[in-house]
């Protein structure tokens, strides 16, 4: 649930943000129009608590996946509540870029795919993987939540045996699971944002 969500967010969100950099005024393709939209839809996502957002689009998850539970279900809301967050992320790290490495590029005649490509998000990437990496760890906990309303899961375990059925041991192992999990997740991502780095 949590890796298929990832795929996605990391795809979703890497457009929406490079377009939110490109669109902008003063960026390589400027549209005001389109930049506003764009902002404003990723705005109002972000601000959605994520259990909200969990059961104001079930219409919508039931329409594309044919249900509403289990952690296929779980996979829409938690894409779409993800990939506004990741795309901010992407914004903030490519706007951290050196201009002056984009005008070099502009200046031995680069065109504005190759600038994308090979100079802003290649320059970009440490930033980039530190933002996957909390969002995965927002998607983990985002994951658990799910359970709550059937999603499947560590949260639907947590739910179903740990508080329904008042076994405390596996209450306990899932919060465990979830913070080796987290750990591991966090551990990988710094390593290789420090890696990177050092490129």
């Amino acid at each position: 649930m949590v890796g298929v969500s990832t795929v996605l967010t990391a795809i979703g969100g890497l457009l929406i943000g490079v377009l939110l950099v490109l669109t902008a005024r003063g960026g390589l393709l400027p549209a005001r129009p389109v930049h506003a939209v764009l902002g404003l839809v990723v705005n109002v996502t972000r601000s959605l608590p994520f259990v909200i957002l969990l059961v104001a689009i079930i219409p919508f998850t039931r329409a594309l996946v044919g249900t509403t539970i289990g952690t296929t279900a779980a996979i829409v809301p938690l894409t779409i509540g993800a990939i506004p967050f990741f795309a901010r992320l992407v914004e903030t790290s490519i706007r951290e870029v050196t201009p002056d490495v984009v005008a070099a590029a502009v200046a031995m005649g680069a065109s504005r795919r190759q600038i994308v490509a090979k100079v802003l998000l290649r320059e970009a990437r440490p930033g980039l993987i530190a933002g996957l990496t909390i969002t995965v760890v927002a998607l983990l906990g985002y994951s658990a939540l799910a359970g709550v309303v059937g999603g499947g899961g560590l949260g639907d375990l947590a739910i179903r045996y740990g508080y329904q059925r008042f076994e405390t041991g596996v209450m306990v192992a899932t919060v465990i699971v979830l913070i080796v999990f987290v750990q591991l997740v966090q551990s990988v991502g710094d390593l290789i944002v420090r890696l990177l780095s050092h490129d």
